[in-house]
C-alpha cells in the first residue's frame, strides 16, 4: 500500500477505467437513439435538427466554461457528483414530454391489432367526402398522423399506402404507388374534425415532393409523412411538444456537458503530478468498450421491456430509464474518482493563447476547417441514419449492433496506429479518414435492406479513429509547450461541436425538402471537394524543418566549443535557444 494514498496510481487508474467504462454504457443508452425517440414523439426533421443543433452548441461552449470555473474554485468533485445526480432526474423529463398526437399509438404490442385500408389506382381525380361531425368508431388503431390523421372521410388521389404504425411491417418495396382511400377503425374523437384542412395538408405535402419521386419506396416514406405531419398538426400541439422537448434537452445538456471534460482534466493533472500521463492515453478504450456493451444491451432490453413499461406512448422510454440507472452507478464511482488537491500555478487565458496560435498557423487553420466539416457530416449520420434504417425495416437491435461494429473496429485498428501514421504520414491519414467518411455517406444513400448498413460500418475505424489520431499527432507537433491540451480541447469541443451544430440545423431542413439520400450525397460531395482542396493546399505549404536531436548529440567534439564562437556553431544549442525564445514569445 502506498505511503501517500493521494498518489496511489494503480488505484486511481483502476477507478478511472471503471468510471470510463460505466460512462460509456451510460452514454450508449440514450445518445444513439435520441433522434429516433424525438421522431416517435411526432417531431419532424427540421425540429429534430434544431433540437440536436442546440444540444451540440451547448456542449461546445458550456463544457469548457464549467471546467474553467470548477478548476478555479477547486470544485471539481462537486461538479462531477452534481452533474451525475442532476442528469438522473433531467433525463427522465424527456419521458414526460407528451407526443404530438395523443390518439396515435406508435407501436403494437398486440400482434392482433391491425388497420384495414382500401386503395384506389393512380390517375383518379381528387375528391373528398367530408363528415363534419364526430363519429363513433371501433377501437382499431389509426395510421400515422401525417396523412389523414384524425379523419374518417375518404380521399382519392395519387400517392402511396401507409401501414399500421411506424414499424411498417409490410414490405413497401412490393406495393404499387397507391394512396390510402379510407382508414377504418379510427379512435373516437372528442371534437369536430376539419376534413377540408386534412385534405389540403395531403395535397400540399404531395406537391412538395421532387419530380419523379417514387412514393412507395421506403427511403421516401419518412419524408412524405414528415411533410404532411409538419403541415397538418395543429400549431398549438406542435408548439408545446417542441418547447417541452427543447426545455428538457437544454436543462439536461447543461447538467451533463461538463462531466467528460472535468473528469479528463482532473485525471490528467492527477497523473501529471507523478509523471504518469502515459497511462492516460489508453483510457479512451474503456469508454468505447462500455459504449459497445451498452448500445447492444439497451437495444435488446427495449424489445423485451417496452410493452411492460409503456403501453400508450412512444417507444423508447427504456433508454431513459437505463440511462438514469447507469448514471446512479457512475455517481457511486465518482466518489472515488481521482481529483488533484494540490494547486498548480498555470498560465491564464489558455483558450485565448490557443486561439491566437491557431490563427497564426496555416496548418492549424486547415485542420480546424477539416474538423469543422467532419463534425457537420458526422452529425447527419448521428441524427438521421437510424431514421433511414427504420424505413428499411431495421430493428433497434440491428441499429445498436451497427454502432458496436464501428466502435470495435476503432479499438482493433488502434494496434496499427503508429504503423499507419508512419506509412501514410499525418496528412495522408487525414485524407484517408475523409475519403472513408465520404464513402460511408454515399453508401448510406443507397441502403436497400435492414442489414445493408452493417458491412460499411467497419470504415468508421478510419473515418473516426484514424482521422482523429492524425489530427492529434499534428496538434502535438504544431502546438507550443503549455498549449497542447488547450488546442486539442478547442478542436474537439469548439470546432467539432460547432460543425455538428451547424450540420444538425441545416440537415433537418434538407431532409424536409428533399430526402435523406440527397442529404448524404450532398455531404459526400462536399467532403470530396474539401479533400481535394486540403491536399492541394497542404502540398503548397512550406515544410517545417525537423531537428534530429539524436544525430546532433553524436557529433564530434570538435564541432562544439566552450568559446562564444564555438557555441554559436553548435546546432543543438542554437535549436534549443530558438525553441526557448519562441516559447517565451
Amino acid at each position: 500500500m502506498s505511503a501517500n494514498p493521494q498518489w496511489d496510481i494503480s488505484r486511481a487508474l483502476g477507478v478511472a477505467r471503471l468510471f470510463h467504462l460505466v460512462c460509456g454504457v451510460r452514454d450508449a443508452c440514450v445518445t444513439p437513439f435520441l433522434t429516433l425517440y424525438l421522431k416517435q414523439l411526432g417531431l419532424t426533421a427540421p425540429w429534430v435538427g434544431l433540437l440536436m443543433g442546440t444540444k451540440h452548441l451547448i456542449a461546445a461552449f458550456w463544457a469548457p466554461f464549467c471546467a474553467f470555473l470548477a478548476k478555479s474554485y477547486q470544485k471539481r468533485r462537486v461538479l462531477l457528483i452534481g452533474s451525475l445526480l442532476g442528469s438522473v432526474g433531467a433525463s427522465l423529463l424527456m419521458v414526460l414530454v407528451p407526443p404530438l398526437d395523443k390518439d396515435l399509438v406508435y407501436r403494437s404490442c398486440n400482434a392482433s391489432s391491425s388497420v384495414t385500408t382500401t386503395v384506389v389506382p393512380l390517375g383518379v381525380s381528387r375528391t373528398v367526402n367530408i363528415t363534419s361531425a364526430q363519429e363513433a368508431t371501433s377501437n382499431h388503431r389509426a395510421g400515422p398522423p401525417g396523412l389523414l390523421a384524425k379523419s374518417t372521410g375518404s380521399m382519392e388521389t395519387s400517392g402511396f399506402r401507409i401501414g399500421a404504425d411506424e414499424s411498417h411491417q409490410e414490405p413497401f418495396g412490393h406495393l404499387p404507388n397507391y394512396l390510402v382511400d379510407s382508414v377504418e377503425g379510427a379512435r373516437t374523437t372528442s371534437q369536430v374534425l376539419h376534413h377540408v384542412t386534412s385534405f389540403e395538408v395531403v395535397r400540399t405535402a404531395l406537391s412538395l415532393l421532387p419530380d419523379g419521386t417514387e412514393l412507395g419506396r421506403p427511403a421516401n416514406l419518412s419524408i412524405v409523412k414528415g411533410k404532411a405531419q409538419a403541415l397538418g398538426l395543429s400549431l398549438e400541439g406542435l408548439r408545446w411538444t417542441f418547447i417541452l422537448s427543447l426545455g428538457s434537452m437544454v436543462f439536461w445538456e447543461l447538467l451533463t456537458a461538463p462531466l467528460e471534460q472535468v473528469a479528463d482534466d482532473s485525471l490528467y493533472e492527477y497523473l501529471d503530478f507523478v509523471d504518469a500521463t502515459d497511462h492516460y492515453r489508453s483510457l479512451w478504450v474503456w469508454r468505447l468498450l462500455g459504449m459497445s456493451v451498452g448500445v447492444c444491451s439497451i437495444s435488446a432490453l427495449v424489445g423485451q421491456l417496452d410493452c411492460f413499461l409503456m403501453t400508450n406512448g412512444p417507444r423508447g422510454v427504456v433508454h431513459f430509464y437505463g440511462y438514469s440507472l447507469v448514471s446512479t452507478l457512475a455517481l457511486l464511482v465518482s466518489i472515488a474518482f481521482p481529483v488533484p488537491i494540490c494547486k498548480r500555478r498555470e498560465p491564464s487565458y489558455k483558450t485565448i493563447k490557443a486561439l491566437s496560435l491557431i490563427g497564426g498557423d496555416p496548418r492549424l487553420i486547415l485542420l480546424a476547417f477539416t474538423v469543422f466539416l467532419v463534425g457537420a457530416a458526422a452529425s447527419t449520420v448521428q441524427n438521421f441514419l437510424f431514421w433511414h434504417m427504420k424505413d428499411h425495416g431495421s430493428s433497434e437491435l440491428v441499429m445498436g449492433f451497427s454502432v458496436a461494429l464501428s466502435l470495435l473496429g476503432e479499438i482493433l485498428l488502434h494496434s496499427f496506429k503508429m504503423a499507419l501514421l508512419k506509412k501514410l504520414s499525418r496528412v495522408g491519414t487525414v485524407g484517408l479518414g475523409l475519403g472513408c467518411l465520404a464513402g460511408q455517406l454515399l453508401y448510406y444513400s443507397f441502403l436497400w435492406s435492414w442489414w445493408s448498413v452493417l458491412p460499411v460500418q467497419i470504415l468508421s475505424a478510419f473515418s473516426s479513429g484514424a482521422l482523429w489520431w492524425a489530427v492529434g499527432a499534428s496538434l502535438e507537433d504544431l502546438a507550443t509547450p503549455g498549449t497542447k491540451r488547450s488546442v486539442s480541447a478547442m478542436f474537439r469541443g469548439h470546432f467539432y461541436g460547432g460543425g455538428s451544430s451547424l450540420g444538425s440545423f441545416v440537415g433537418g431542413f434538407v431532409v424536409m425538402y428533399s430526402s435523406l439520400a440527397v442529404l448524404y450525397q450532398a455531404c459526400c460531395v462536399v467532403l470530396l471537394l474539401w479533400l481535394a482542396l486540403f491536399l492541394t493546399i497542404q502540398a503548397r505549404l512550406p515544410q517545417e524543418r525537423k531537428i534530429n536531436y539524436s544525430e546532433l548529440l553524436v557529433m564530434e567534439a570538435s564541432d562544439t566549443s566552450d568559446s562564444e564562437e564555438g557555441t554559436e556553431r553548435d546546432w543543438l544549442v542554437r535549436a534549443m535557444r530558438e525553441e526557448h525564445s519562441d516559447w517565451k514569445g
